[in-house]
């Protein structure tokens, strides 16, 4: 009867395991039901930028902390990647503690957060806590908006790309159409070089604008309208060495003389000829009959936030959005003009703003921006599959 005891032995203990239930794994919170106009004290916030777009919006932050010492008493700032940003939020939300306060982010990683269901939909639950935006925000400003489906805020917009940056005393005249570009990059292979998009602004722009240059029969579709921009990028992929991770690596491989040639945007060409890791004698060049391809910055909250963290969190953002902090975002050109709201100049940045885009901007960059016809990035669901594709068929190799 050895079986019978056995039995007496495991029955007490599946009933204590029915009677406890199975490990729960605990679940991030719904936006809390009541939040207050002002936190009931002043928080902390833990910002995340995976967007480089602290070096925008600091001051913004930093002015904010000084003239609201009642909502926020410290902001502490950590950096991330946009691919690594979504695992983090994940991690942090099933461990039921939300250690991530606000993210600033660009469309690669708005689209993860978005697809996944990461973040709280801010509008139009507290679209009182914030400005009126289809008033205030650019027309292509509120058309990047929409990308956010709810769910974050624009904080930073501008034209981008694409662009091609180059060396003009080793590329004399510079391709003018992407037929041009694989030409001279069969003739120079490995001087052309442009960075994985899911992680670049100017290699997602590269990648988002030739749809438009190429005739493509769908630009909004990579799936099943991107039949000719695929092609061409793996025949270019033959010339190209490799596909750095980030911006970073493919400017430094341009000022070293490593590339000759990369793909780039309004605020890559300016801003690190300012800060002297690119010579200030680069030269840009754009493709005939191109099409802008539009970036944003957002901020966006992850779920399981507090209430006093939510409601110092809308403050903030409503802050940025004021005229006077948006001057702020023309930065040293890094996301070239930058504001995103209307009635906003150059004459209301800070002077250090002023000078170096006196000094290293590019005179056709407003005739451009107000002549060529300006195209929305793709959607959060659509840019996931154009970066996942790309991953697979032109990044692997």
């Amino acid at each position: 009867m050895r079986w019978t005891r056995k039995l007496q032995l495991v029955i007490p203990t599946l009933l204590a395991v029915t009677a406890c239930g199975a490990p729960q794994v605990p679940q991030p919170q719904n936006a809390p039901t009541s939040v207050p106009e002002k936190p009931s004290k002043p928080v902390e916030l833990n910002v995340l930028d995976v967007a480089g777009n602290l070096q925008l919006t600091q001051g913004m932050i930093d002015e904010f902390v000084r003239t609201h010492p009642d909502v926020v008493t410290k902001v502490n700032a950590t950096k991330a990647t946009a691919p690594d940003m979504p695992g983090k939020l994940k991690a942090e939300q099933n461990s039921g503690t939300s250690q991530t306060h606000l993210v600033l982010t660009g469309t690669d990683g708005l689209a993860s957060v978005v697809e996944q269901e990461l973040v709280h939909a801010l509008l139009p639950e507290y679209s009182a806590r914030l400005p009126k935006l289809e008033e205030v925000y650019l027309p292509a400003a509120h058309e990047m908006q929409k990308l956010a489906q709810n769910q974050g805020v624009a904080i930073t917009y501008y034209p981008a790309g694409p662009l091609l940056e180059y060396d003009p005393a080793k590329v004399p005249t510079p391709p003018a159409s992407p037929a041009a570009l694989l030409e001279w990059a069969k003739a120079h292979p490995g001087r052309f070089q442009y960075a994985r998009p899911a992680n670049s602004g100017p290699g997602r722009t590269f990648l988002m604008g030739l749809p438009y240059l190429l005739g493509d029969k769908d630009p909004k579709d990579p799936e099943n309208g991107w039949d000719r921009t695929w092609a061409y990028l793996k025949e270019l992929g033959q010339y190209v060495e490799g596909y750095p991770g980030g911006t970073t690596d493919v400017m430094k491989n341009l000022a070293n003389g490593t590339s000759w040639m990369v793909a780039s945007t309004t605020g890559w060409d300016i801003n690190p000829r300012v800060l002297g890791s690119v010579p200030e004698g680069m030269k840009i060049a754009t493709f005939k009959d191109f099409h802008w391809v539009t970036d944003a910055h957002y901020a966006v909250i992850p779920k399981g936030v507090s209430a006093d963290v939510l409601s110092a969190n809308l403050a903030l953002i409503r802050f940025m959005l004021e005229p006077q902090q948006q001057a702020k975002a023309y930065d040293k050109g890094y996301f070239y003009p930058g504001p995103a709201v209307k009635g906003v100049t150059l004459d209301m940045a800070p002077k250090e703003s002023r000078d170096a885009i006196a000094r290293y901007g590019r005179a056709e960059y407003d005739r451009l921006i107000e002549e060529r016809p300006k195209e929305q990035s793709l959607p959060a669901a659509q840019q996931v599959k154009a970066f996942q594709r790309w991953d697979r068929e032109i990044g692997r190799k």
